[in-house]
């Protein structure tokens, strides 16, 4: 192990990398959560900016690997499938992440939070929205517009976009390629902010690329499941995480 894991004593070490494969497995399995798992888990055993710091390298990796799995042509067809929404989601990306010293992140982590968990939760008992064609336009706008303001401003922005790709009943390959694609790109800007803010470097990049591996091992395991999941049971996968997503929202919103 290298950077401030090998600095780690070998309980923190082992919960560390444990986490990490428990985070690529769920995101191999459902396409999202990622990095909320693992800033959740490591957040309460490393500093912030470690545990920030930790999650960026295998979240691209993981992110390209997600986009890329069907090939490279699928993925640039659904990157122009779905541009406006990608368009809109990475505009709103940049406008926001300008405001984040105006606007506290507990009430963005509390607004989403609510939403997210009262939309999932609503559909787990039954209720099924139905974005017809006509209007899928208009609720690219409004949901890529919702993802990215909020994503630029708290970091978070899979779970609008898992709500919009269920609601046009996405067909599962798709639904996760596409968050493969708009992940991706978060993550690039992601990873280029970070250099330049100082949270990625000499001591935190090696760390993050160890935590590579059991990343990308975890999410091997999580597409076997993934595979073998019908849209159906797809569908409900993703609401239970969107649930806990939410609820994870919460908590850092209330807790601050």
């Amino acid at each position: 192990m290298t950077g401030f894991l090998a600095e780690l004593s070998p309980g923190v070490l082992a919960f560390t990398l444990a986490a990490t494969v428990a985070a690529g497995f769920v995101k191999g399995a459902v396409g999202f959560a990622m990095p909320m798992i693992m800033i959740s888990a490591l957040g309460s055993v490393l500093r912030p900016d470690l545990a920030l710091a930790a999650l960026i390298l295998p979240t691209l990796l993981s992110n390209l690997w997600q986009a890329l799995r069907g090939g490279l042509r699928p993925a640039l067809a659904s990157a122009w499938k779905f541009r406006e929404f990608v368009a809109i989601v990475l505009v709103f990306i940049l406008v926001s992440a300008q405001l984040v010293r105006v606007l506290p992140q507990q009430v963005m982590y509390l607004l989403l939070g609510l939403m997210v968990t009262a939309f999932a939760l609503a559909q787990l008992m039954g209720w099924r929205p139905v974005i017809r064609p006509e209007h899928r336009r208009r609720a690219e706008i409004v949901l890529g517009t919702i993802a990215g303001f909020v994503g630029g401003i708290s970091g978070v922005w899979g779970p609008p976009t898992v709500l919009y790709l269920n609601a046009i009943e996405a067909p599962k390959l798709e639904h996760i390629r596409v968050q493969g694609v708009v992940y991706a790109l978060g993550s690039v800007a992601l990873l280029g902010g970070h250099l330049n803010s100082g949270v990625l470097n000499a001591t935190t990049l090696p760390a993050s690329a160890a935590l590579c591996l059991p990343a990308l091992l975890g999410m091997a395991l999580g597409f076997r499941l993934s595979d073998r999941l019908d849209q159906e049971r797809f569908r409900r996968a993703t609401l239970v995480v969107l649930t806990l997503a939410g609820l994870n929202l919460l908590r850092r919103g209330f807790l601050g």
